[in-house]
């Protein structure tokens, strides 16, 4: 009776496996965002702005000669959204050469974006903004630019310093931009 007993539950051991075994796919980490708020921009910078609490300011990297460029850095995420900021003059600097950049620089991206949504609006300080939002496995998700198109123009752009792809990312995504529209609508230009 004991063998007859054990030789079962070999037999059942053995045929109650499936013959093909598939891996699970693989589970995404909860990520806990925290509430929006904001606080004033701090500086001597030719623009005034409010930025989120969840981020810290840092001096752009790239081009130290350019004390109005600033990295607001979401260590928590891998994140930084890169703020760029240029005096038009009329001669060197022009809005048209400024304007031109900023849509190749978004133009860039459609080798891999699935799409590029654009949209203009007005700040409530008067300003036009420039909202573009791209879809797909894109460095950069979400890009902006808002100026009064004679004496000012500011460019944004969210990057992320990670190869997660942009569907893991996706909440975070989302609770940035809504950061960077309040960024944009806050923004006020000092002459």
């Amino acid at each position: 009776m004991k063998k007859f007993f054990v030789f079962s539950l070999i037999l059942i051991g053995i045929t109650s496996c499936e013959k093909t075994w598939l891996p699970r796919p693989p589970g995404y980490n909860k990520i806990d965002l925290p509430n929006h708020s904001y606080q004033k921009l701090s500086g001597e910078y030719p623009y005034e702005l409010d930025f989120s609490k969840a981020s810290q300011v840092e001096p752009d990297s790239f081009n130290l000669k350019e004390t109005a460029w600033i990295n607001l850095n979401y260590k928590d995420f891998g994140a930084k959204v890169h703020l760029t900021y240029k005096k038009i003059d009329g001669k060197n600097t022009k809005f048209e050469n400024l304007s031109n950049d900023a849509f190749k620089l978004t133009a860039k991206h459609q080798i891999k974006a699935y799409g590029i949504e654009e949209g203009v609006l007005i700040t409530p300080n008067g300003y036009t903004a420039v909202v573009a939002e791209l879809s797909g496995e894109v460095p950069t998700q979400f890009q902006f630019f808002v100026t009064d198109s004679t004496d000012h123009f500011l460019r944004g752009a969210l990057y992320f310093n990670t190869a997660v792809k942009n569907d893991s990312l996706a909440p975070v995504i989302e609770y940035i931009k809504i950061d960077m529209t309040h960024l944009m609508n806050s923004i006020k230009f000092i002459d």
